[in-house]
């Protein structure tokens, strides 16, 4: 399949039909280039609260529930445009409000008409302390007729256990903000690490650029990636696609699952298989003096 992952900057939205326009346009784009799977970056939906005017876009508190008000009529868009151009989107996510404080949430949207729900798993300091964002619902191997499909959100690409309880996956979404140059290569690091891992293919999207209204978001570096294992049939680096930083737009490139699949089948290395291995290793190491 052909997998788009968007290098997305923030707009302050005036109407909502500037909204439906500019989504429009960008699945539009990735679609007429042949994209069957489209990547939204982490809190991308922070710019709906615009809406609402500066001064709640500006408050962190206020702008999480501004933005949880508007995501059910954003995935009622999403789902047209899934619809009409017949691809799966993953929506840039933003927070959705439960019953104690609201998660960090990304959908998936097919062009059947169905919604996946993903939750972050491990918020970054910045949620944990500051936003009082938690952790939602338990990690979802959605099965769709692209493949399987999951989604670690940002940080939580950076843990390896998430990433295996994804071992199922054909493909791993990875929406991304990262505010500084580490943070992104951070969270590519971590993509490419699930990618050999899993022996799978990883698709990473960032918000780019600055949002100079919100507290929450401010400058933003990232770019869109599409990342594979380095093995027989692949890319020896490990990458079929990767965006210059900060520059605004869709990264393309075609995913061979059949060559998923081989690698797991018949790699020159079996990461995925032997993960087993390391049980009854992994213990605390025994510590030797050499002095």
């Amino acid at each position: 399949m052909k997998i788009a992952t968007a290098a997305y900057p923030l707009d302050v939205l005036t109407s909502w039909a500037q909204y439906e326009d500019k989504l429009a346009h960008w699945v539009a784009e990735a679609a007429v280039q042949g994209a069957e799977l489209l990547v939204f970056p982490e809190y991308g939906a922070m710019e709906l609260a615009t809406l609402d005017g500066a001064d709640v876009a500006g408050d962190l508190e206020k702008s999480l529930y501004s933005v949880s008000e508007k995501l059910e009529e954003a995935d009622r868009l999403h789902l047209k445009l899934a619809a009409e151009h017949d691809v799966h989107i993953v929506a840039a996510s933003g927070p959705a409000v439960t019953d104690s404080r609201p998660v960090n949430r990304a959908r998936l949207i097919t062009p059947s008409g169905q919604i996946g729900v993903q939750d972050k798993q491990i918020m970054t300091r910045f949620e944990r302390e500051e936003w009082c964002v938690i952790g939602g619902n338990a990690l979802q191997v959605f099965d769709t007729t692209l493949g399987k499909i999951g989604i670690l959100i940002c940080y939580d690409s950076e843990f390896p256990l998430l990433g295996r309880a994804l071992a199922e996956c054909d493909v791993i979404c990875v929406p991304s903000v990262t505010e500084t140059l580490a943070g992104y290569w951070r969270v590519r690091i971590g993509s490419m690490a699930r990618a050999l891992e899993n022996q799978c293919i990883t698709a990473m999207s960032s918000v780019v650029g600055a949002a100079d209204w919100s507290e929450a978001l401010g400058q933003s570096f990232g770019a869109g990636g599409i990342f594979c294992p380095p093995d027989r049939g692949f890319p020896p680096t490990g990458v079929l696609g990767v965006r210059e930083v900060n520059a605004p737009g869709w990264t393309i490139a075609e995913a061979d699952l059949a060559q998923v699949a081989e690698v797991r089948a018949d790699g020159v290395v079996l990461n995925r298989r032997d993960w087993q291995d390391q049980v009854g290793r992994d213990g605390k190491a025994i510590n030797v003096a050499l002095r």
